[in-house]
């Protein structure tokens, strides 16, 4: 299946992950090879902190996975700011507000314009001054959620074209079934949200994940099935630590 395929898929990583995949606990790392150039290969923040985004199809439990993280790392005495998109500015409050009747290309535009916005305002000042950033959602949720509002990849990817790599993004993985019970529970489930099944996000996700990773982006599947919120952050404190965190 097509989900399964993508649970165990290893595909290119940046030169600072594992140059080999290896199984630990039920989670694999990127194994990495390298890639030719592409002309759209967006510049990395200049920083010095670190940026991890937090990705999966709706109902997997990002949210609660980036707040847990941020708990772990606090912890750990790290400074963590923990952010989302859309973002909290005026730009991003009027996206949540309108995304019912703003579709397709409008809609594409103004997501890729907050996150701009979001980059310059928020993320970069924040990892400036040494702080990790966790960012619910990124530009992987524009190559899926713009595809299930119509828009062809390669339309998405002209808007975002310029936006940095999180120094990591993690996908987060759960079988169709619990993502459908989860999202029978919500009082309410936005337009995009209802637009496409579980199956059909798993499956453009897997998409995003390979068009990434041909650009360079250092990337990880994680596995939640069978685990914890508190789980799923120590699979994914694991994969930081293998980038000397």
């Amino acid at each position: 299946m097509l989900a399964e395929r993508f649970l165990r898929q290893g595909l290119p990583g940046r030169r600072h992950l594992p140059a080999t995949a290896h199984r630990r606990g039920g989670h694999r790392a990127v194994p990495h090879h390298r890639t030719a150039p592409v002309a759209d290969h967006p510049a990395p923040l200049m920083t010095n902190g670190l940026f991890i985004a937090v990705e999966g199809p709706n109902g997997v439990g990002k949210t609660t996975t980036a707040a847990r993280l941020a708990d772990r790392l606090r912890a750990s005495g790290s400074a963590v700011h923990v952010t989302t998109e859309p973002s909290g500015t005026a730009l991003g409050k009027l996206i949540r507000a309108t995304e019912s009747s703003l579709t397709g290309r409008a809609l594409a535009l103004a997501v890729a314009a907050d996150r701009y916005a979001h980059i310059e305002t928020e993320i970069a000042p924040a990892l400036a001054a040494g702080m990790t950033v966790i960012s619910d959602r990124y530009v992987q949720s524009s190559l899926v959620l713009q595809r299930l509002d119509g828009l062809p990849v390669r339309e998405i990817w002209h808007y975002n074209a310029h936006v940095p790599p999180a120094s990591l993004s993690f996908y987060l993985y759960h079988t169709p079934q619990v993502l459908r019970q989860r999202l029978d529970l919500r009082a309410r489930r936005s337009r995009l949200e209802a637009a496409g099944s579980p199956e059909q996000e798993i499956a453009l996700y897997e998409e995003a994940f390979a068009f990434l990773a041909a650009r360079g982006w250092r990337q990880a599947l994680i596995n939640c099935r069978g685990l914890d919120p508190d789980g799923v952050a120590t699979r994914l404190l694991r994969h930081l630590e293998q980038l000397g965190t």
